[in-house]
């Protein structure tokens, strides 16, 4: 894509969000697009919401699922990034229209100390960290989830233009120890009261931590790094959940407390 696309595509994305109006595929009007275009339209996205006053508080790692890759015919995960409007308390209210096709997942958070840059191990992600939290994050999508004129549904290539579907994110209220057995973590998902998924940390890459290792690396392709204090979604390890309005969301976690919020 030229120059001018990418910015004309992080305009009208900017412009979704703020109107709750969808647009229309990217990988249909631009059948050409390519990871890097991807994510230089997900960069001036977030320019434009830093020029609007937002404020990158973290980074969120999706498609971390074999069963997510394998449906969109990808091997990798991918990231977005957190602002500091995306945050809500544990047991928040989410107003109606504040997003426009809202859906959540089961995460485990990092919360840093140190930064990470490039190519670490798994034993620097660890003392990096200060602590896990149990999370919630929300999705949202600013791109239609299927073309209209071809039925052609979204691509990775919409997702990561679009943030990777980034909209907000619910911290639990413990902190845990980095070092402890991420891959058994995990949390039974619940939406008004019904049981509907369960998952373990193992299913995120099989351990957690490998997201921010593979975040990290990636980061440092395209001049980022992770930093001190920032929060990172490490990934999803349930499908993604539909919130429509009057939904409410619990996900208990067990020893690790539970995450709730409510959609208006």
């Amino acid at each position: 894509m030229t120059p001018e696309q990418i910015t004309n595509a992080a305009k009208a994305l900017f412009e979704a969000e703020a109107s709750g109006k969808q647009i229309n595929v990217l990988s249909v009007a631009h059948p050409d697009i390519r990871m890097d275009d991807a994510y230089a339209i997900q960069a001036a996205l977030v320019a434009l919401k830093q020029a609007a006053g937002r404020r990158v508080i973290g980074w969120k790692i999706g498609l971390t699922s074999r069963a997510m890759q394998m449906a969109l015919n990808i091997d990798i995960p991918d990231s977005g990034v957190l602002l500091d409007d995306m945050a809500f308390e544990n047991g928040a209210c989410i107003p109606a229209g504040r997003f426009i096709q809202p859906r959540i997942e089961a995460e485990i958070a990092f919360i840093m100390k140190a930064p990470l840059k490039g190519k670490v191990s798994r034993a620097q992600v660890i003392a990096a960290t200060d602590y896990v939290a149990p999370a919630i994050e929300i999705l949202d999508t600013r791109i239609l989830r299927v073309d209209p004129a071809t039925s052609q549904a979204r691509k990775v290539f919409d997702t990561i233009s679009d943030n990777a579907a980034n909209a907000g994110i619910v911290l639990g209220d413990g902190q845990f120890d980095p070092s402890s057995d991420l891959r058994w973590i995990g949390a039974i998902v619940s939406s008004n009261g019904q049981v509907e998924e369960t998952g373990l940390g193992a299913g995120v890459l099989n351990d957690p931590v490998e997201g921010i290792v593979w975040l990290a690396e990636r980061m440092e392709l395209y001049g980022q790094s992770i930093q001190a204090g920032q929060v990172i979604l490490s990934g999803s390890f349930i499908r993604p959940l539909e919130c429509p309005s009057g939904t409410q969301i619990e996900a208990d976690y067990g020893p690790w407390g539970r995450v709730s919020c409510h959609f208006e």
